[in-house]
């Protein structure tokens, strides 16, 4: 598919009213979107979530994402459990269709290409595609507990948290080495952050 520009005429500093071009070359950044996660352990409340989106590197996948919280297509993680917990490992969830980490879906279709694997598994609270081998991204993906540089051109990183690590530690202790969860980690809610 094609990517539209993030650039709109507003991001433009100033222009020239009698030919509409650009008076000065310096474009405004474009801000990379954020979105919450609120997370509930066994029912209860437990804390959010506040995530950076990477669209300036990854804008396909990250905006996959942030649809998917917004529910603006129609579905979307909002009530959907992490399934897989593995302490000192990673979180995954997004499995919206199955629930168990055999379904989902993207907003493109059942599944949508790598974009690229420029950003690399470095540390704790990153986000990252799970896949069942190259180009199978749909709507799981995975929240890192520790560095996972193994994971490094295999899976496409697409956001990092910057708010509720201790969230992050608590959803880690619902997990075990196996993968199986102890305690029932669910996103109770989930949209932009704004």
């Amino acid at each position: 598919k094609e990517v539209k520009s993030q650039i709109k005429d507003d991001d433009i500093d100033e222009i020239d009213l009698d030919t509409g071009r650009p008076l000065s070359k310096r474009i405004k950044a474009v801000t990379n979107p954020r979105v919450y996660i609120d997370i509930e352990i066994n029912g209860s409340r437990t804390g959010r979530l506040i995530i950076t989106l990477f669209s300036d590197i990854v804008p396909l996948t990250a905006e996959n994402f942030r649809c998917l919280c917004t529910h603006e297509k129609g579905f979307g993680y909002r009530h959907t459990s992490f399934h897989r917990i593995i302490k000192e490992f990673m979180a995954q969830g997004g499995d919206m269709t199955k629930g168990n980490g055999t379904g989902g879906k993207s907003i493109y279709g059942r599944t949508f290409k790598d974009e690229n694997f420029n950003i690399k598994h470095t540390h704790a609270g990153q986000l990252s595609m799970a896949n069942s081998g190259p180009n199978s991204n749909g709507s799981q993906f995975f929240i890192t507990f520790l560095k996972c540089d193994w994971l490094d051109n295999k899976h496409v990183v697409f956001g990092e948290i910057i708010e509720g690590f201790e969230v992050l530690k608590k959803i880690e202790d619902a997990g075990t080495k196996s993968g199986t969860t102890t305690k029932t980690v669910t996103i109770a809610d989930c949209n932009e952050f704004k």
